[in-house]
């Protein structure tokens, strides 16, 4: 995946058509790596954004916002003082290298009339935004390069600017299509793709696979083998790519896995994968790559809020169940509590036997049907009362303890079930409110603390809870609840008395509910609800999953009891394999 100089170039003749004279209005640096610039058009405000991400370097409008750091960095501050209020008067690009000049009338300090340039270079880890004067002397860059990152090339104020080093590459542009397949041919590369690659500027692996396909059915063929054929086929694709980069359409695709990740873009169709990806099609190729980063850079951000969730909830987890353990252990010795009253009262009984001093005293057993002697363990610094008080004194503590660690073991298996039902939504959360919600709940549970943004950032709750929405093939509603929150608000709010309510049975899932306004519920409706309330819980690969259904109304939640908690009666069980429907 890389934005290469062909598709940069319909970006840029894109932003002429829609940037050329706007004004600067504003400049945002969000981050170290990206740059937003707001501009005043004949058609509203634009935003563009230019990235200097590694994995992601790229230049577009965007129609997405993001959060500014209260203090602007150095460099944002610069171009504030240098751009505000300048036209963007040309942008461009030399030959088909991956970056862009943008050029504007600016007005200093003095008040005179200057022009500055904006370089930005999209090369990877080393992509830059350099601010150049109209002699072309380096004002300031995002990234400052000296001697100690590179001896090659510097990227300082104050010295000349020189555009990164050629990669010595043929351009599809000012070459002849017959030198092109030429140099082609006699590159050493065996792969015609890997041979297009090294040969040809502007063009990423996914076209020179593209290329390959079209010529020869294949993305990795030896060009030794090819045919006459295929040669001309070549031909003919790279004269349609040359006129593609001379008079470009307004095609743009994404491409994703079928399994849902998004792994490239391209600026031709790209039939290569076959049936094996969704192609989503755009006629604007800043939208086709704010789409891209947008969702890529959401899944990711996804995917490392659910894994922070998921280790804090899997540390409690542990740590729970490692407290029952030891509880469990402890209670345990509790039940040789009855032993300890024997001994005293055997004690009691025997005292005028029993000698101060004596390490031990061998007693008949009476609460033994066969009247055995039993040896009682003493302490020899005590009395023989004293010893029975002692005694008496741990069943008594061991009595107590009993009773204090079954209450807490049956609080901390409660707090257990809780939290693996926070963990089984966490991995069934789709989007990044799904995972706000979950740790909103986790802060008011008090296993996180609220940080300083998110207590300014306070909003009411939705009057209007998205939960997931299906519909039974019998024209039932069913209505998931997304999280423990959401499952509270569905069962007790939500649902009517007379709706069906339906949970796995002993597994952690959603609140799933039938709503039956009014209607005599079919089997065939509690069949479908049961499947979608076990396809949304923990056992969702599983089969033959128990699922339990009652009324609304016999479902209840106990005093004190942990977000989604219930408890109910009179319920049936049904065993069902999930399935996965349609949400309306």
């Amino acid at each position: 995946m890389a934005l290469d100089g062909i598709f940069l170039r319909h970006i840029k003749t894109e932003l002429e058509s829609i940037l050329t004279d706007a004004r600067v209005s504003q400049v945002y640096l969000p981050n170290r790596d990206e740059l937003i610039i707001n501009l005043r058009t004949f058609d509203g405000n634009k935003r563009l954004l230019i990235s200097t991400r590694a994995d992601s370097p790229r230049v577009g409008i965007t129609e997405y916002s993001v959060e500014n750091p209260d203090k602007p960095p150095m460099f944002c501050m610069l171009l504030r003082k240098r751009l505000t209020s300048a036209k963007l008067i040309a942008i461009r690009q030399p030959d088909l290298e991956r970056m862009l000049f943008f050029d504007f009338d600016c007005v200093n300090e003095l008040g005179d009339k200057v022009k500055l340039s904006l370089a930005v270079e999209i090369m990877g880890k080393h992509s830059n935004i350099v601010l150049i004067d109209e002699n072309g002397i380096i004002i300031d860059a995002l990234k400052r390069v000296d001697l100690t990152l590179s001896s090659k090339r510097l990227v300082l104020p104050s010295l000349i600017y020189e555009m990164p080093p050629s990669q010595d590459k043929l351009s599809i542009e000012k070459e002849d299509t017959d030198n092109l397949i030429n140099a082609i041919e006699h590159n050493p590369e065996t792969s015609l793709s890997k041979a297009i690659l090294n040969t040809l500027t502007g063009v990423s692996p996914i076209v020179c696979r593209e290329l390959s396909y079209i010529s020869t059915g294949e993305t990795d063929t030896d060009k030794d083998l090819m045919s006459q054929r295929e040669w001309q086929n070549l031909k003919d694709a790279l004269d349609k790519l040359k006129t593609e980069v001379v008079s470009p359409s307004d095609y743009a695709v994404t491409l994703k896995y079928t399994q849902g990740k998004l792994f490239d873009f391209s600026f031709m169709p790209v039939n290569q994968y076959e049936n094996s990806v969704k192609k989503t099609e755009f006629q604007s190729f800043c939208k086709a790559l704010d789409a891209f980063y947008h969702t890529r850079e959401s899944l990711e951000r996804m995917r490392m809020k659910s894994h922070t969730l998921s280790k804090l909830v899997s540390n409690h987890i542990e740590r729970l169940a490692r407290k029952i353990s030891v509880q469990k252990v402890e209670l345990e010795k509790c039940k040789d509590r009855e032993i300890l009253r024997q001994k005293a009262d055997l004690i009691g009984a025997n005292m005028h036997l029993i000698k101060k001093g004596a390490p031990y005293a061998d007693v008949i057993n009476f609460y033994d049907e066969n009247a055995s002697t039993i040896r009682i363990a003493l302490d020899v610094t005590k009395t023989p009362q004293q010893n029975a008080q002692k005694y008496y004194k741990d069943y008594a503590k061991a009595k107590t303890a009993d009773k204090m660690l079954r209450v807490q073991i049956e609080t901390a298996q409660e707090e257990l079930s809780y939290l693996e039902t926070v963990a089984d939504e966490i991995s069934r959360a789709e989007n990044e409110q799904d995972l706000s919600s979950i740790r909103q709940e986790l802060i008011s549970e008090g296993y996180l603390k609220e940080n300083k943004s998110e207590k300014n950032n306070r909003k009411p709750k939705a009057l209007k809870p998205d939960f997931r929405e299906f519909e039974t093939s019998d024209g039932f509603k069913v209505l998931v609840g997304r999280n423990n929150r959401q499952n509270d608000l569905l069962t007790l709010k939500t649902a009517n008395k007379n709706d069906l309510w339906f949970h796995t049975k002993d597994i952690p899932g959603s609140h799933t509910v039938i709503l039956t306004d009014g209607k005599e519920i079919t089997e065939q409706a509690i069949l479908e609800a049961a499947q979608i309330a076990a396809y949304f819980s923990k056992a969702k690969d599983s089969s033959q999953v128990p699922v339990d259904y009652t009324l609304i109304k016999r479902v209840n939640k106990p005093q004190g009891a942990k977000p989604g908690k219930v408890i109910y009666t009179e319920q049936k069980t049904v065993y069902v394999t999930p399935k996965d429907f349609d949400e309306n």
